[in-house]
């Protein structure tokens, strides 16, 4: 069987909110889809496409937007490029006009109710996160192609290569903890060091810091825009938004006109614990009320969760006068190995997993790197990932209204917090009185995930979802 072999830029990913899961894979399956079509040679001859969701992207699918993504999917446009103010106008259009530009070159008829099924007591075996979808051809022939979403935006089809990247001899082939602490032993090399020597294998040095930063521009611009957003969060729960409320209550009337001089604003609040506390939350609230808004995010490793690791890593920029990009990329690969970890032996999926899987995940990812960052070794690096889910164990995934707005948006506040607290820990600990290894915390995350009942993995029948009736404000 091929070795899984992770790259930052997997972990990592530039598309769309309010998924990774639910919005992002689906999208990227209806492109794969298309890909297939044209493939074939089938692309000028289809007449009619249905497309079939299956188990939890049945059941939250119209909350979480997987019926937008994969019809912009089908059109043809791209979650890294695609213009996200005009997202719900083009979907309605096509709603409104029964006609769908495959790939962006084909007129079909699509009428969205007859077409565009959820099956909400179908499941398939393989994963809760399933698509099919059906072309019917002008010959009388079919292609139908099943696909699986399965977490922060990785798709795959049983037996399928393209789960993997292309097979490598990566110089430092990773699968736990300790082949990771056994490799950094046996170098000398920081975690982030070791992932860049990774990385290389598939692209030179510079290419692979140029699109880390590039990342973390579409972090930094989330983050502002987020705090500058006022409304209503869509979806019908009438969530308002409070990021840039608190932002104003945050700076006062300090003066600023853009990203750097709102950062020097920022720092020039102090650091009163209060202070900075309201800071991370609101780093936090800002993203993820972007992704809730349908809004250009990175998946942290999902959507979901894409605010804890932006809130830990603005927290480390302006409270440590970190902003240069040697730190910024020195964070964002020592998250991403970490990520990669939990992927491997566990799950990122919160369909799989609840929510452990996904806010868990980020906070563990956001602890160690905030920890390599602030001088920490490599094994006491390991102890904040671990510190970080520990405390995450069990967490449970209910959306109200199947939508990543409650309690998703507060909860990636409450995992940045976390995340900082292990970090603090870590630093003040000796790993070798740890009674508890990060191994054996990813082990028991995937053992809780497997015993969770599935009514709380995402698919809004347990927990908050059924106990907060839908008109009640968010409290």
């Amino acid at each position: 069987m091929a070795s899984e072999q992770i790259s930052v830029f997997d972990m990592f990913k530039i598309g769309i909110g309010p998924s990774s899961s639910h919005t992002l894979g689906p999208w990227r399956a209806a492109q794969r889809f298309v890909q297939k079509l044209k493939d074939t040679d089938a692309l000028t001859v289809v007449e009619q496409v249905n497309v079939l969701l299956y188990g939890s992207l049945a059941k939250t699918g119209i909350g979480h937007g997987t019926d937008i993504a994969i019809l912009l999917g089908l059109s043809g446009d791209d979650p890294v490029t695609f213009d996200v103010s005009q997202v719900l106008p083009k979907v309605e259009n096509i709603k409104a006009s029964r006609i769908l530009n495959l790939a962006g070159e084909k007129d079909i008829n699509f009428v969205y109710d007859e077409q565009l099924l959820f099956l909400f007591d179908q499941s398939l075996p393989y994963h809760p996160n399933a698509v099919t979808f059906q072309a019917l051809l002008s010959n009388g022939t079919a292609i139908s192609e099943t696909y699986y979403s399965i977490g922060g935006g990785f798709v795959t089809q049983e037996n399928d290569s393209e789960s993997f990247l292309s097979e490598v001899e990566l110089p430092f082939p990773i699968d736990t903890a300790q082949e990771l602490i056994s490799a950094c032993m046996r170098t000398g090399l920081k975690i982030s060091e070791l992932v860049l020597e990774n990385e290389l294998t598939w692209r030179a040095e510079e290419e692979t810091k140029k699109g880390i930063l590039n990342i973390f521009q579409v972090i930094k611009e989330c983050i502002y825009k987020g705090c500058h957003t006022e409304g209503i969060l869509p979806g019908g729960l009438n969530v308002e938004r409070r990021a840039a409320r608190l932002n104003k209550r945050m700076l006062k009337d300090r003066p600023y006109s853009d990203y750097d001089s709102w950062l020097e604003a920022i720092r020039s609040g102090g650091k009163d614990f209060g202070y900075i506390l309201d800071c991370v939350s609101c780093f936090a609230l800002a993203v993820n009320e972007e992704n809730a808004s349908f809004g250009r995010v990175v998946t942290a490793p999902t959507n979901g969760a894409s605010g804890v690791i932006p809130a830990v890593l603005q927290y480390y920029i302006a409270f440590y006068d970190a902003y240069s990009d040697e730190k910024i990329i020195q964070f964002i690969a020592t998250a991403s190995e970490i990520g990669s970890i939990f992927k491997k032996g566990a799950t990122i999926s919160a369909a799989m997993g609840g929510c452990q899987a996904e806010i868990g995940v980020s906070s563990a990812m956001a602890a160690g790197a905030l920890t390599e960052c602030l001088g920490g070794s490599q094994r006491q690096v390991l102890m904040a990932s671990e510190i970080a889910m520990e405390h995450h164990l069990g967490l449970t995934c209910d959306p109200i209204g199947g939508l990543v707005q409650v309690p998703c948006i507060e909860r990636n506040t409450m995992g940045a917090i976390k995340a900082i607290t292990a970090a603090q820990l870590a630093l003040q600990s000796n790993p070798d009185k740890a009674k508890v290894s990060l191994d054996a915390v990813v082990s028991t995350m995937w053992e809780t995930a497997q015993d969770m009942n599935v009514k709380y993995k995402e698919t809004a029948d347990g927990g908050l979802a059924v106990k907060v009736p839908l008109s009640l404000p968010e409290c």
